[in-house]
């Protein structure tokens, strides 16, 4: 793809959402971070479903030990591979208490040392929390991505780099936020919303894919 058309995808989906944000519903950074981490391979629906209880009892790192792994699981067993998300929230919490004072650390190598925190969940940490002008590439990012022809990249971290090197730099800190957005609501998994595409002729799906 030219780098003129991904400016204009960047620009139409800017115009259309100036302000895009995450669906997790946070207050503080360290529920954002509990929130990303429990995201993983689930939806935000279910996400927010058990953190909406979840954290009405426990919403600090110590709160959390408090509670305890076995307790954590009732509030979240909605949520895919729960039982080894309650045991990396444990872990989690005892780290960021014991070098952290209990904050999230405005750090990339920080946060992908805590345990269930891989790079996708520290950039959208980062990203969020921080304003880090970094890309979080998930299926929806990768799905937009190779649709459109965007980007190229069989796997997530040559997507990140790809995106890192052609997305100007004034687009970066909202763009994994347009891209994820338009994938769950327009570029849909399975049959994409084309003919209410405001990229639709920007892209590529129907000439590839097609």
């Amino acid at each position: 793809m030219h780098q003129k058309k991904r400016i204009l995808i960047l620009q139409r989906l800017q115009e259309k959402n100036p302000n895009p944000k995450t669906e997790l519903i946070y207050n503080t950074h360290f529920e954002l971070l509990i929130a990303v981490l429990l995201s993983a391979q689930t939806t935000d629906i279910s996400v927010n479903k058990a953190t909406s209880q979840l954290y009405k009892v426990a919403h600090s790192p110590n709160d959390l030990i408090n509670l305890g792994i076995d307790n954590i699981k009732k509030y979240i067993n909605n949520i895919g591979l729960y039982n080894k998300k309650a045991e990396n929230i444990v872990k989690t919490c005892r780290i960021l208490l014991s070098k952290y004072h209990g904050i999230v650390p405005n750090n990339r190598a920080a946060l992908e040392a805590l345990p269930g925190v891989g790079r996708k969940t520290a950039n959208v940490v980062l990203n969020t929390a921080f304003n880090w002008p970094v890309i979080a590439v998930d299926t929806h990012v990768m799905r937009i991505c190779k649709r459109t022809g965007f980007v190229s990249g069989k796997y997530t971290y040559e997507i990140e780099h790809q995106l890192m090197k052609r997305v100007p730099q004034k687009f970066k800190l909202h763009c994994h936020n347009w891209f994820i957005l338009h994938g769950k609501y327009t570029c849909k998994a399975y049959k994409p919303n084309c003919s209410s595409c405001i990229i639709e002729d920007l892209c590529q799906y129907k000439k590839v894919f097609l």
